[in-house]
């Protein structure tokens, strides 16, 4: 015997099956309503379903970098964009352009990728770690470090400031041929950067010597004096004898070369042979493009820029920001050639 339905339960039921389902899509469709959050805060929308992600991007996320802290002697593992924000706040001054602080940001991380990919733990002391948090490789400083150095009243804007270079720029890699680059970089020019062969002696091709016209104008560190009195000179140089103070003797200091950067490449000081480098390395000079003279019984040396000049200039970088140009313009005029793609493209498959 079949059961009749009134016409009043045929309506009910057809009422609860278009509740259902719409709730099921509503389940489906938005399911960042069904996240929970905390106590006073606003819902946020779920992250993307894992199925959705690239597995190189899940990777990268999870990504550690083990970095040796020296003051500590010990080493510390940190998200690699952590690892970006402590790098961009430790070589770059917080007050440069946000457009500068990206430009770093791509190069610090660049940098770290290069050598996670190469697995090269050159000038490292512990076998567990990647990176030094020195000059070393790249200078590193923690969030409560940078409390202390800005003061609270700064911290919370500077970070903010900091945090958006780093988050604008999240993944992205400098790359030539689908390899990421040698992103060296320095603080000062003096006025062009250096062809990698007149510093290090082997040729990378996209550091390419180009002007760099800002930081004459906006470097405290542009131009700068150091003395040294005649023996110190001898012994740091460790030269044969004594240089001769007059002008035009063979044994005293003269040119012999130049690099496209206009920086000395060769030179002979009191008949010894020195590369422009080794000459500032011994003297401790802030660049290797310098003048000389001798007054009140010492020799004075006048430098032209700040660092090694490979790369991009911070300064430079800073004078392009300021003019309106962006970090990926920055970049791409100082790393000649270069292109710009992802580490978790690079990263996809990798294991490490």
């Amino acid at each position: 015997m079949k059961y009749k339905l009134t016409r009043t339960q045929q309506s009910w039921i057809r009422w609860l099956a278009v509740w259902l389902a719409s709730f099921t899509a509503v389940v489906v469709l938005v399911p960042g309503l069904l996240v929970r959050t905390g106590p006073g805060k606003e819902p946020e929308p779920a992250p993307p379903a894992a199925a959705e992600l690239p597995s190189a991007a899940r990777q990268q996320d999870e990504l550690l970098i083990p970095v040796y802290r020296a003051k500590e002697k010990r080493t510390e593992k940190m998200a690699l964009e952590q690892y970006v924000r402590g790098v961009v706040a430790a070589e770059m001054p917080i007050e440069f352009e946000p457009e500068a602080l990206k430009a770093q940001a791509i190069a610090g991380r660049t940098y770290i990728v290069r050598r996670l990919l190469d697995g090269d733990q050159s000038n490292v002391p512990d076998a567990n770690a990647l990176v030094t948090d020195t000059i070393s490789h790249q200078a590193y400083v923690t969030d409560e470090e940078l409390k202390q150095r800005w003061g609270d009243d700064a911290f919370l804007s500077r970070m903010d400031k900091l945090k958006r270079a780093v988050e604008e720029t999240r993944d992205l890699v400098l790359t030539y041929q689908g390899k990421p680059i040698e992103a060296s970089f320095f603080s000062t020019s003096n006025g062009y950067t250096e062809n990698s062969e007149d510093y290090w002696n082997f040729n990378v091709p996209y550091l390419r010597s180009v002007p760099s016209p800002w930081d004459a104008k906006l470097s405290p560190r542009y131009k700068e004096t150091v003395a040294f009195t005649s023996k110190e000179l001898h012994r740091k140089l460790g030269l044969p004898g004594a240089v001769p103070v007059s002008a035009g003797s063979p044994l005293g200091i003269k040119v012999i070369e130049k690099s496209q950067g206009n920086r000395i490449k060769k030179l002979s000081i009191g008949g010894k042979l020195f590369t422009g480098r080794e000459v500032r390395e011994k003297l401790g000079l802030n660049s290797s493009q310098f003048q000389w003279s001798w007054s009140g019984g010492k020799w004075r040396f006048t430098t032209f820029g700040y660092g090694h000049g490979v790369g991009m200039s911070q300064w430079g970088a800073n004078g392009m920001a300021m003019e309106g140009r962006k970090a990926e313009d920055i970049v791409k005029y100082y790393y000649a050639g270069i292109a710009i793609d992802r580490a978790s493209n690079l990263l996809k498959g990798k294991t490490f």
